[in-house]
């Protein structure tokens, strides 16, 4: 067993969280997994396999599963956020006195809060004391967690405004089949992330509608112009968008067969309802809430994003797919930059 962080605490035990838990054990380092579901922990205790979320995949030895949030966060030297962004707040609020105070944050989670149109790592700073950029790392990149739990060779990027807290992390998470890239930009691989997840369901949409390559490309291609966009103007560094957390997050959301927002996004091209399409899922698609979160940020920032825009109408307000993409064909090019970064 490995000592150099003691036991890691893992809050969540979604698919990502328990992949992500399993990974460390299998590391070498006892985990304690957070999970809100009572049968998940009876399931991982009993017949070590999460069988709710990520069912087909024997877990760790060194990893153990609790109902009780305060003692498998209490004393741990790294801990590793990975709640859907929704719930972010009310969790985080449930770690104030418990947390250590020289603890790693690990932000595994992807999404834009809806009230508040902070990233994870804003809600954390401003619901837990003493919480700072100098101990935050976010962890983000193409990575699904039934191809992790199956050993799938990943990469990701870990992100952290302190050096050492983003090597840190590194080493504790990189194995043979899971590679770990360090950098500085929190923000930029935050909205990477979280942007992702919108173009995605718009990836999804065009599949459903039977539109073909071309267009699910040119999708992904604006769509990560989009992103690009609001990165710069909130100060994120623009090559973070041609790395792991932008570009090779967006390929693997847009059109992977296990991708959760690209599934609701192609229902949605079929004709079925968002009620019909959440109805039907046991896990998050964080790119249908945080599609509200960046409409809102692309409003205050003055940002143009008309991929990201048509979703949220189509989410929220009605808007039928075949018409927005009617809507988006016929935008005026005048307006547009036409350089091929729109930069504009």
């Amino acid at each position: 067993m490995k000592e150099t962080v003691g036991r890691i605490a893992v809050v969540g035990g979604g698919s990502w969280g328990t992949a992500l838990a399993n990974l460390l054990g299998e590391n070498g380092y006892g985990v304690d997994l957070w999970v809100y579901e009572t049968e998940v922990k009876e399931q991982i205790e009993k017949q070590r396999e999460n069988l709710t979320f990520l069912p087909g995949f024997r877990l760790s030895d060194n990893l153990a599963a609790s109902n009780d949030l305060a003692a498998v966060v209490s004393g741990k030297k790294m801990v590793v956020m990975v709640t859907p962004s929704h719930l972010t707040r009310m969790v985080a609020g449930k770690l104030v006195g418990v947390l250590s105070p020289e603890a790693t944050l690990v932000s595994a989670t992807k999404g834009i809060e809806n009230e508040t149109l902070l990233t994870m790592s804003g809600v954390y700073k401003e619901v837990i004391p003493g919480m700072g950029d100098d101990r935050l790392v976010v962890l983000s990149g193409p990575s699904f967690a039934k191809e992790v739990a199956r050993q799938v060779p990943t990469l990701v990027a870990a992100a952290s405004k302190k050096a050492k807290r983003a090597a840190m992390v590194q080493e504790i998470f990189s194995s043979p089949c899971f590679r770990v890239y360090t950098n500085d930009d929190v923000i930029g691989v935050e909205l990477g992330g979280a942007v992702k997840n919108v173009i995605a369901i718009a990836s999804g949409m065009i599949d459903g509608l039977g539109l073909g390559l071309n267009t699910r490309a040119a999708i992904m291609t604006r769509g990560l112009a989009e992103m690009r966009r609001l990165g710069v103007k909130m100060k994120a560094d623009p090559r973070t968008f041609s790395g792991l957390a932008g570009v090779g997050d967006l390929i693997l959301t847009c059109t992977g067969d296990l991708s959760r927002n690209h599934t609701v996004g192609m229902k949605l091209g079929q004709g079925m309802s968002l009620d019909q399409i959440l109805a039907e899922m046991k896990m998050v698609a964080e790119g249908v809430k945080t599609a509200k979160s960046v409409y809102n940020l692309s409003l205050k920032m003055k940002v143009e994003m008309p991929i990201c825009n048509a979703i949220y109408k189509i989410l929220y307000e009605g808007l039928s797919p075949e018409v927005a993409g009617r809507e988006l064909m016929g935008r005026d090019l005048k307006k547009e930059f036409n350089g091929e970064w729109g930069r504009k």
